[in-house]
């Protein structure tokens, strides 16, 4: 039998070193004020600086650039323990309407970013690491139409996941899936730009079963959970949280 830890034990990342992709701001930017409340070194990987972490300007669909993000981690921290595949894009757009350039950029930013990083931190990590990948709910289920390239990035970031935990078990390296719902990120504002805002906050939040929209710190204690040892028998595996989204 394992030695058992105290709760506070869990939760200490004193010594360990995060990256956060897409850190700047919304999803990643909590994740990334939880991991360091909690005492992880973090690097924020984005294309535009906002904080007070260790920041490297990184295109995550660039092999070169996320090759130099895992040196540069290294060489500041000396090891790499949590790696949090956040950065995504959210393009809508009919398939009918749609061009190749269109679903290229979406699968380059959403999916293949999770390939090169998950490959590259896998090559250093060792063992305890954990690997976060930021799929949706859209990667078990279709949320509207428009978002067929998004829905398909992001069932690939549930499919790959998956097969990459099989892979790095034997190395102790664990590989999960965090699937949010609607989340009040500036993304989501952005979106929103021109709509009439109360209108759509209501109608958004009439078909959560919990009634509101999630907010990061939602999706960041659950990131804080997968990457503690209280989730040390799980890998390969999907946390929804989605206020109830998925039970209608």
């Amino acid at each position: 039998m394992m030695k058992q830890k105290k709760i506070e034990q869990f939760f200490d990342f004193t010594g360990k070193t995060a990256i956060v992709t897409g850190g700047a701001m919304g999803i990643g930017r909590g994740i990334a004020l939880r991991l360091a409340e909690a005492g992880a070194n973090v690097v924020i990987a984005d294309l535009v600086e906002n904080g007070d972490y260790f920041f490297v300007k990184t295109d995550v669909s660039s092999e070169t650039d996320v090759k130099n993000l895992i040196q540069k981690t290294i060489k500041k921290f000396g090891a790499l323990d949590i790696m949090v595949n956040n950065a995504g894009i959210f393009p809508s757009k009919p398939v009918m309407e749609m061009d190749l350039e269109f679903w290229e950029k979406t699968m380059s930013v959403n999916l293949r970013s999770v390939f090169l990083c998950c490959r590259e931190a896998g090559r250093v990590m060792k063992a305890g690491g954990s690997v976060i990948n930021i799929g949706s709910v859209d990667s078990l289920h279709p949320s509207m139409t428009g978002l067929a390239a998004y829905d398909a990035s992001k069932h690939g970031v549930w499919g790959f996941t998956k097969n990459f935990a099989l892979e790095i078990a034997p190395k102790k390296i664990r590989a999960n899936v965090i699937a949010p719902g609607g989340i009040n990120t500036e993304g989501v504002s952005s979106m929103m730009k021109g709509a009439n805002m109360k209108q759509v906050i209501k109608d958004f939040e009439s078909r959560v079963p919990l009634g509101r929209f999630g907010e990061p710190d939602d999706i960041a204690t659950a990131a804080l959970f997968l990457a503690s040892e209280a989730s040390s028998y799980m890998t390969g595996s999907i946390l929804v949280v989605d206020g109830g989204v998925l039970l209608r």
